[in-house]
């Protein structure tokens, strides 16, 4: 019996140091589940309250709430001021969630100061996956209607879009991917949102503001992203 008992006692020791490991192990698989957080772009004359849908639809499908930042700036700043906050907002995003990267997804103008965060703001170090929704990354005619820096950092031709676009169009090992709507009268030409080294796609016949709350681009947006 004492011998048995022995025996008993050896294997239990034999098996504490692995325990520890098993569970470190686990805990790795978790964190290796976990999504990136998302950081949502609105565009201008928006706000971050635009995401509602798109952001409860990821919450519902397992996206931690924390983990999807609806985040709001001011619209009537330039691009490249409103990329300097976006670098900020994605650093803040990171250091509470502890992610090494994020997803960003855009609407509208948000491409463009997203973009710029991309290539001129060391960003593409920092974002595993870029989404452009109706964004107008070649310019917008409709943009000569309306004031300001960003107005006219929007207009086809423009020294902002001029400079954005010059050699790769999509740089780092980003995952870019843009969505136009045949029917959408805000972005003319709509060939103006796909872009050279992304995956672009073509929805339904949808509106400009339609295509962060429809369904089907939702899925597509999900998809992408992983």
């Amino acid at each position: 019996m004492i011998r048995n008992l022995s025996r008993s006692l050896l294997l239990l020791l034999a098996l504490v140091p692995v325990l520890p490991a098993a569970a470190s192990a686990a805990d790795g698989r978790h964190r290796a589940l976990r999504p990136d957080p998302i950081v949502f772009v609105h565009g201008w004359n928006s706000d971050g309250s635009t995401w509602r849908t798109m952001a409860n639809r990821f919450r519902a499908d397992g996206w931690p709430a924390g983990y999807l930042d609806r985040w709001t700036y001011d619209a009537t700043r330039s691009n490249a001021t409103t990329a300097a906050r976006l670098a900020e907002e994605i650093e803040r995003v990171l250091d509470r969630t502890g992610a090494a990267k994020v997803d960003v997804i855009t609407h509208s103008m948000g491409a463009l100061s997203s973009r710029y965060y991309l290539k001129n703001l060391g960003g593409a170090a920092k974002v595993d996956a870029w989404v452009s929704l109706a964004g107008p990354n070649h310019g917008t005619d409709i943009a000569r209607l309306c004031g300001g820096a960003p107005c006219v950092e929007m207009r086809p031709g423009s020294k902002f879009l001029n400079s954005l676009n010059s050699g790769d169009e999509t740089p780092g090992t980003v995952r870019y991917a843009t969505w136009r709507s045949p029917c959408d009268v805000i972005i003319s030409p709509r060939k103006s949102v796909a872009l050279s080294g992304a995956v672009n796609t073509t929805t339904a016949c949808l509106g400009h503001s339609e295509l962060h709350s429809d369904q089907a681009v939702y899925e597509q947006v999900k998809k992408h992203i992983g």
